[in-house]
């Protein structure tokens, strides 16, 4: 069953290892198919080096294991909410990668300062608001993704694929797994070029929003002009 998705989920989870996003098991990437509403993601706990598609587990939207004989990411109630919501996205990926993990434990979103950050996010990626003491006690796993939620009230999670979870970590999310890790990679590049830029100067002014438009827009805008037809 979705033996595509399978391995499509066990690479995206295996490149976390390969770009630095993960230390121990600290991180899960999951994959979505419209056409069964099913959801791939990874077994919780499992060490990158021993992790085959075979692993992966795929779950329904109501968090029952179809297939696979191990249990699920702790993370699964998030990704199903998010999947849920988020109409157009057919991956996510949660890592504690070191520098956005410190913006969400600082609990202050990732200022805008450049286009390098313009040319993957419409503005700056936001942190939610904490999690009540109730919130993490009844369903907690479910309410961090409520809590995601409410942070993309009025913003569009397509324009903007990230967020950091107060005192958390990071996650972030594309039209596919593979594209779900290619943001969370831009997330904590942009994320370290941020804690940089403050560094050496403290006042550093967030970039200019015709700017920030131009550099966004011309990626992933309608008329966009970035590589190749």
């Amino acid at each position: 069953m979705l033996e595509q998705l399978k391995e499509e989920v066990c690479k995206a989870n295996l490149d976390l290892v390969k770009h630095g996003l993960v230390t121990l098991t600290w991180g899960n990437v999951s994959g979505f198919d419209n056409e069964s509403q099913l959801m791939v993601i990874k077994p919780s706990g499992v060490s990158y080096d021993i992790m085959k598609p075979s692993h992966m587990v795929v779950v329904d939207l109501d968090g029952r294991v179809i297939e696979g004989d191990m249990n699920p990411s702790s993370d699964t109630d998030t990704h199903i909410l998010l999947y849920q919501n988020f109409k157009g996205i057919g991956g996510i990926t949660h890592t504690h990668s070191f520098h956005a993990t410190m913006f969400a434990q600082a609990r202050q979103p990732i200022p805008c300062y450049g286009t390098t950050h313009a040319d993957h996010f419409m503005g700056p990626v936001p942190v939610t608001r904490p999690l009540t003491a109730q919130e993490v006690e009844q369903a907690y796993e479910h309410n961090t993704g409520k809590v995601i939620l409410d942070c993309f009230e009025t913003r569009n999670p397509i324009e903007i694929p990230g967020v950091l979870v107060a005192g958390h970590a990071p996650f972030a999310w594309g039209k596919s797994a593979t594209d779900s890790v290619k943001n969370a990679v831009a997330l904590e590049a942009v994320a370290r070029m941020a804690m940089g830029t403050q560094q050496i100067n403290p006042n550093a002014p967030e970039l200019e929003d015709y700017v920030l438009d131009k550099h966004y827009q011309r990626k992933h805008g309608p008329n966009a002009t970035y590589g190749q037809k």
